[in-house]
């Protein structure tokens, strides 16, 4: 966006504090007013059309009355982009229709694992489950309790945990998670160490269940590590037919996706997506990164409504987070 005109271009942002901290960091706010972007922070206990005025709204809230605080706005101001659509974040709050959005993409060498839901540990010994497990809390709303998750050995391992959750097949994947990071037009695929992988002849001495904080010690007791230096990355073609479908299947502007290499596979370029997250934190990028989030005032020419709610994509030209945590 290199022709601004002389009115500043008034980003509204309302975020939780954790997520403030994090993203309203002085190398954005810098990069922002050498473009002439405004960032103006929102109260969100009050109506929106009584603040800005705003050429864009940018949020990470999820309580019932934000929701009706952005329909009122933008019922008003249906020109003004709001990034993203709360009717599309819901989307990923749970771990069900999250992994719905994989597999409608059809997508050649890609998957999701296997799950069932949990709502009570009664009449267990009828599920068909395989072990390991993973058990992930089935809200995936960003809460604290909701990134509780356990590797679970058998069915005795499932007697510690709280319901409502979901089962998902563990898969060897040589202990290297690629972590893909949206936003907008801008796409990055990085490689991390994982979970170790675990051979069929240590599963007999594994019992009960682990919390993921306590997994790295798999690799101490015979879990094999990853060499993630050496891991191949996934094919740029189908990492960008994922990030398009998805892009286009969710309706959203900023998010990343967890995808993993299975590793019962013979062919090594199939893929599992694991997990997907809306507006991440960046911080998990090379250091001097940047990632593009806001948006111009272009966005508005081109924004649409999507449960009653406008949405845009991301302009890659204006704002952007610097090493964000």
């Amino acid at each position: 966006m290199s022709n601004l005109s002389s009115k500043p271009y008034q980003i509204g942002y309302a975020l939780t504090p954790k997520k403030e901290k994090t993203f309203i960091v002085p190398s954005l706010l810098s990069y922002a007013s050498e473009k002439g972007v405004v960032l103006a922070k929102i109260d969100p206990s009050k109506p929106l059309i009584q603040q800005g005025p705003f050429d864009c709204i940018l949020h990470k809230l999820y309580d019932s009355d934000w929701k009706q605080n952005l329909q009122d706005f933008a019922s008003r101001n249906p020109n003004v982009p709001i990034i993203d659509s709360p009717d599309s974040i819901e989307i990923l709050h749970s771990r069900i229709s999250m992994l719905e959005t994989v597999s409608k993409l059809r997508i050649t060498n890609t998957g999701v694992p296997k799950q069932i839901t949990v709502t009570e540990l009664t009449d267990m010994e009828d599920l068909k489950l395989n072990f390991p497990s993973i058990a992930k809390p089935l809200d995936a709303d960003g809460s604290e309790t909701s990134h509780k998750m356990h590797l679970v050995f058998d069915k005795g391992g499932l007697k510690d945990l709280t319901p409502p959750f979901v089962l998902q097949d563990f898969v060897n994947h040589g202990g290297v998670i690629f972590k893909v990071y949206v936003a907008g037009k801008y796409s990055r695929c990085m490689k991390r160490k994982s979970l170790p992988d675990i051979p069929e002849e240590k599963l007999v001495n594994l019992k009960g269940s682990l919390p993921f904080s306590q997994v790295s010690n798999l690799a101490a007791a015979g879990g094999e590590g990853s060499e993630i230096e050496k891991t191949e990355m996934p094919p740029e073609k189908l990492v960008e037919e994922l990030v398009e479908g998805l892009k286009e299947e969710l309706k959203l502007n900023l998010f990343n996706f967890d995808v993993i290499r299975d590793g019962r596979s013979k062919d090594k370029d199939k893929y599992i997506v694991i997990d997907i997250n809306y507006f991440p934190g960046f911080g998990n990028l090379v250091s001097g990164e940047t990632i593009a989030v806001a948006s111009g005032p272009e966005a508005a020419k081109r924004g649409t409504t999507t449960g009653g709610v406008a949405v845009v994509e991301v302009d890659c030209d204006v704002g952007l987070v610097n090493d964000l945590v």
